[in-house]
């Protein structure tokens, strides 16, 4: 812990409840494993406390409170809605926030077994998900905007990760998204952030997406790129066939996207083998499982 992270426990939850949301002291409070920005804890069967930790700012839930009430209605899967807002306070001085549970296992400890399934699922999603932002939508410099504004970023991970083997072909992904015509429709919602933590999978397939903490309006592509690292090898072509609204330029971005979030499951996997706080061992493999799968193409 560091030395401005405050540690969370289950008695700081409930006292947090007792003082802003007594009527819901009484449900039982269970820790979710993992998140970094934010802490999850369940609260009884149907709810999730959002704890503000790591992340510098509240923008991210605050975003959540604002927006995701207005696409929550209309999109065909579970997405954690909030229902009580818990304020800064002398017990807890950052933003924590009452959302609806959504129910399933985060892909990165699961599997999907039904691979065409999965990809209709997703791609009936953001088919749901991506329509014009209004003007007061949330802008983003980074996920959302063009590949070509992260190229910073991309290179760092390539050094940082990239099996010599491949990254020839790793950067030759990336080259092609850079060079691929730009977005040119109406900035469209996007979620920002699917890999596989941020995912539930039940039955085989996905069952719900959360944590819209990086959500804006911008370039589809950095959904799309999920296609290659959310869903099985093999299944990136039924996933664009049954979307329906990707070109050519779309796909090739939303590949040369795909190599960059893959490479940076592969970051957090090293990081989580070497002891660093953040780190992920376990989603080393996943990283290069879904850098295969890019290889490989549509």
């Amino acid at each position: 812990m560091t030395g401005t992270e405050i540690e969370i426990s289950a008695d700081l939850v409930r006292g947090l409840l007792r003082e802003q949301h007594p009527d819901l002291a009484g449900l039982a409070v269970r820790e979710v494993a993992g998140g970094w920005g934010n802490q999850m804890w369940r609260l009884g069967d149907e709810l999730a406390v959002r704890m503000q930790r790591m992340d510098p700012s509240p923008e991210p839930q605050l975003k959540e409170r604002r927006w995701l009430p207005v696409l929550a209605p209309r999109l065909p899967l579970p997405v954690p809605t909030p229902v009580r807002f818990g304020e800064p306070s002398e017990r807890f001085p950052k933003h924590w926030t009452v959302m609806t549970w959504v129910p399933g296992e985060p892909l990165d400890h699961g599997s999907i077994s039904r691979g065409t399934h999965a990809a209709d699922t997703l791609a009936d999603f953001l088919r749901a998900l991506h329509v014009p932002a209004p003007a007061e939508a949330p802008t983003a410099t980074d996920r959302g905007a063009r590949p070509g504004h992260s190229s910073d970023g991309f290179e760092n991970l390539l050094q940082a990760v990239a099996p010599h083997d491949v990254a020839a072909r790793v950067r030759a992904v990336w080259d092609d998204a850079v060079a691929a015509r730009a977005w040119e429709g109406p900035p469209v919602w996007v979620h920002g952030d699917l890999h596989p933590a941020n995912v539930v999978v039940s039955d085989g397939t996905l069952s719900g997406i959360v944590d819209f903490g990086d959500m804006s309006a911008g370039d589809p592509a950095w959904d799309l790129a999920a296609a290659w690292v959310l869903l099985p090898a093999g299944t990136a072509a039924r996933f664009f066939d049954t979307y329906a609204r990707a070109d050519e330029a779309a796909i090739r971005r939303a590949r040369g996207l795909a190599a960059m979030k893959s490479l940076f499951l592969m970051l957090m996997g090293q990081n989580g083998d070497r002891g660093l706080p953040g780190g992920k061992p376990h989603w080393g493999p996943v990283g290069r499982a879904a850098l295969d799968r890019v290889l490989q193409g549509v």
